[in-house]
């Protein structure tokens, strides 16, 4: 298929497909898109599996993934339109009822440390949102609270036993640093913004999938392009987030972009391989075949990158 052919592929898809086909492969902002994304097709669906107590699945974490979690985090990747209502009333559920002593949220009963990785994922969804300020700075104290020497965050960090920074971590904090700071939140945003740069020198030093110490990659899984992606870790969530931030060509990231055109099939698409194990509300796309979620991100990357 030629770029062209691709594009108009991508352009029969989704509406959220359309609108950030438009959005970041024809550099054309389609407010019109973006509103329709709320009223049918998957966010539409989406929507519809709130229940009347406010949640999705069985509250904040349970079950994965329909749990509200996992399903603000899907909305929100949409590009669904923000400031949704019934979205700000789960928001407000989940503070009022899921912050820890340790100012985290946290949906364990049985756990007391918050989990970093979750909060990350939680300052995403709730900053895109448009969440009031306020009701965030628990959240942001707990994250800072949880950087480590290195650079980055490890979930076990606030458990016996993490020395190490965690690329799983380190990623979804540094993607609700980026929401935070784009959507015009003030608190503690000084000490934020050092912590995501270093987060992102941190992945650097990995070259995005490889071990400093012995340069053997870290995680087969991290060269999977599975979507959603939900709280794990790959290098085509990772190439996303950095052409998200703007980040220029660094020699640290070309053998992860060489790996993005390595799994480019003939006709110039991706295919998704595989996804992760769990309930879902529903399969956006199927395991084995082309994907518009996977072409439309890889054609984003090589293009921020000038690899097309």
């Amino acid at each position: 298929m030629s770029y062209d052919e691709i594009i108009n592929w991508l352009l029969e898809g989704d509406v959220a497909i359309q609108y950030q086909t438009w959005r970041d492969l024809l550099s054309q902002n389609r407010p019109d898109l973006q509103a329709r994304i709320a009223h049918e097709g998957w966010g539409a669906a989406l929507l519809a599996c709130r229940q009347p107590n406010g949640h999705w699945g069985r509250g904040f974490y349970q079950v994965k993934w329909i749990s509200s979690h996992y399903s603000l985090l899907d909305l929100k990747n949409l590009g669904i339109a923000p400031r949704i209502p019934e979205i700000l009333d789960t928001l407000d559920l989940i503070v009022t009822h899921e912050t820890a002593k340790d100012g985290g949220i946290n949906p364990s009963r049985s756990i007391e440390q918050s989990d970093v990785c979750v909060n990350g994922m939680f300052l995403n969804y709730a900053s895109y949102f448009g969440m009031e300020e306020s009701k965030l700075n628990s959240a942001v104290d707990f994250i800072l609270s949880q950087r480590m020497a290195d650079g980055g965050f490890n979930c076990r960090f606030n458990r016996p036993g993490a020395r190490h920074s965690s690329l799983h971590s380190t990623l979804s904090v540094a993607e609700g640093i980026t929401e935070y700071e784009k959507n015009g939140y003030a608190y503690r945003l000084a000490e934020l913004k050092k912590a995501e740069e270093t987060s992102r020198d941190f992945m650097l030093l990995h070259q995005l999938f490889l071990s400093d110490r012995t340069g053997e990659i870290i995680n087969g899984k991290f060269l999977v392009p599975y979507y959603p992606s939900r709280w794990m870790y790959d290098i085509f969530r990772a190439l996303d987030y950095c052409q998200q931030v703007g980040m220029p060509m660094d020699d640290r990231l070309i053998p992860a972009i060489k790996m993005v055109q390595h799994k480019r099939k003939k006709d110039g698409r991706w295919l998704l391989p595989a996804k992760h194990p769990g309930l879902t509300h529903f399969d956006m796309e199927k395991a084995g075949e082309p994907s518009r979620w996977n072409t439309l991100r890889c054609l984003r990357i090589l293009k921020h990158f000038k690899q097309l």
